[in-house]
């Protein structure tokens, strides 16, 4: 039997450039049309500052098994359309079980959550910073401060993601927005609570370990 060969990787804070031969994606602001509240601001937005990189995601991405993890950084740009914040598409893992971990390196953000049924939950996340997101959540980060937000992320190497989770029901449950004393959470008008019937689904997706091998290889 061979075995993974162990792995070293240094983290620059500022940047979320990650040594050792790892891959990298990026999403513009055009990419993430359809998560924010405010079209007209949106439109404006993209003329006005040319269409930037919102957040790019390295990461190390060894066999995509069960038992592996993957792990990476995400550095996420300041920035707001309209009164909402800048932020990612957000996801629940396609396995649903599987949990993540987010470890702040630098700047301010909040970890937006929500659960099958819909409860939401934020949790601040900012430099020396753990965030546990447990089994079955779904969840979002947020840049609610002036500087970039960048944050390093382990899961699971079999978890896959489910990205349409949040646009099936109208975005999130709640919205993070300015405030007074920098951001607060307002209800999201365009929320549509999920059906008995996808709830489950999101729980079906639970059982086994081949289940959840062929759920990751339909969604990479």
């Amino acid at each position: 039997m061979t075995l993974p060969a162990p792995s070293a990787h240094r983290i620059d804070p500022l940047s979320g450039d990650m040594t050792g031969g790892v891959g990298s994606y990026e999403k513009r602001l055009e990419d993430l049309r359809e998560i924010y509240l405010d079209g007209a601001a949106f439109d404006r937005a993209v003329v006005e500052t040319g269409n930037p990189v919102v957040y790019r995601v390295r990461d190390v991405r060894p066999a995509l098994e069960h038992g592996n993890m993957i792990f990476g950084t995400t550095q996420m740009a300041p920035g707001r359309i309209g009164d909402e914040f800048y932020m990612t598409r957000g996801h629940i893992h396609a396995i649903a079980n599987r949990p993540e971990v987010y470890y702040g390196e630098y700047g301010q953000g909040v970890m937006l959550l929500e659960s099958p049924e819909g409860e939401p939950r934020i949790l601040p996340i900012s430099a020396r910073t753990i965030v546990y997101v447990p089994p079955l959540w779904v969840h979002r980060s947020v840049n609610v401060g002036s500087t970039p937000l960048v944050m390093s992320f382990f899961y699971p190497s079999d978890s896959g993601q489910d990205y349409a989770v949040i646009g099936r029901s109208g975005g999130m449950a709640v919205r993070i927005v300015a405030g007074e004393s920098g951001w607060k959470s307002v209800p999201n008008p365009t929320y549509r609570p999920r059906s008995s019937d996808e709830i489950a689904g999101i729980y079906a997706t639970c059982d086994g370990i081949s289940e959840a091998r062929t759920l990751t290889s339909s969604t990479s």
